[in-house]
């Protein structure tokens, strides 16, 4: 296991901190072989088998063309679940559990309807559903690849979501969806021109319909939002946005000319504007 791990360091340190390439390897290592950090000193002396050896390497191969190793591996966490990723859909981010969290926080509910809006892997339908049992929760995707693979985490999971192929611009909403308590969404929100400062592990493998918005037109998917919620949710019901910091204002100023109320916004653990409520009138 030393000789492995020592391996890795050597090969990736000319394309990884070595502070990334410590929690590279124990994310590895916990998905492949179960091992948390003690393991990882106790076994330190256990060798790993030819065949080991030899995805070890490719493993590696594929991490200096820089991409994610959730994508490598087939599987991440979120929220202290389980989730399967392909690059079909984005890997689900610490921010995107911190809105999760908000909304679990914020529902005095216990039997909400919930519609994601833009599901991909399903981690936060999927999550909402796990710790909201009696909640009817619907993910809808344009993606029916993606659509897959959240169908996929709900059955890993144990839960059931009802799942449906949906342009989340298609105005005015279908008639079969459910009136919600809440939308949430995570839709697509970096800029092309940010797209420059990213790193290559997501501009050259993380699907780039689920990521970006035309610079000319950035608030595309929230102005749909605005409107598939007055249609769809019940007097007084709630949307809940991650929105790119660089647009609080203008997502905000969006909602309140709209109508809505009590906007409220929270920080994520790195202080930046990343989250977005608010409330539709009463009608």
């Amino acid at each position: 296991m030393q000789a492995g791990i020592a391996y890795i360091r050597k090969e990736l340190k000319d394309h990884y901190p070595d502070k990334e390439i410590d929690g590279l390897i124990r994310f590895l290592f916990a998905t492949w072989k179960q091992y948390s950090i003690t393991d990882l000193l106790m076994k330190k002396e256990n060798k790993l088998t030819g065949p080991e050896r030899r995805y070890l390497e490719c493993v590696v191969k594929r991490l200096k063309r820089y991409e994610p190793i959730q994508y490598i591996l087939g599987e991440t966490e979120f929220y202290g679940l389980p989730f399967h990723v392909t690059p079909d859909v984005l890997i689900p981010r610490p921010e995107t559990e911190e809105l999760t969290d908000w909304i679990l926080e914020s529902t005095n509910i216990a039997d909400p309807v919930i519609i994601d809006m833009g599901t991909g892997s399903g981690c936060i339908a999927v999550s909402l559903k796990k710790h909201l049992p009696l909640a009817s929760v619907t993910g809808c995707d344009i993606s029916q690849a993606a659509l897959d693979v959240a169908r996929g985490n709900a059955r890993l999971n144990k839960v059931e979501v009802n799942f449906l192929k949906l342009d989340m611009t298609q105005q005015p909403p279908p008639g079969h969806l459910p009136k919600a308590d809440l939308i949430v969404s995570n839709p697509p929100y970096v800029t092309d021109r940010e797209k420059k400062r990213m790193h290559l592990n997501v501009t050259e493998f993380e699907p780039h319909s689920a990521l970006f918005v035309p610079d000319h037109d950035p608030l595309k998917f929230y102005k749909a939002l605005v409107a598939f919620g007055k249609q769809q949710l019940k007097p007084g019901g709630k949307q809940f946005w991650e929105i790119n910091e660089a647009f609080e204002n203008e997502c905000a100023d969006l909602l309140k000319a709209h109508g809505y109320i009590h906007i409220g916004s929270r920080r994520d653990i790195n202080g930046k504007s990343r989250m977005l409520s608010a409330q539709v009138s009463f009608q």
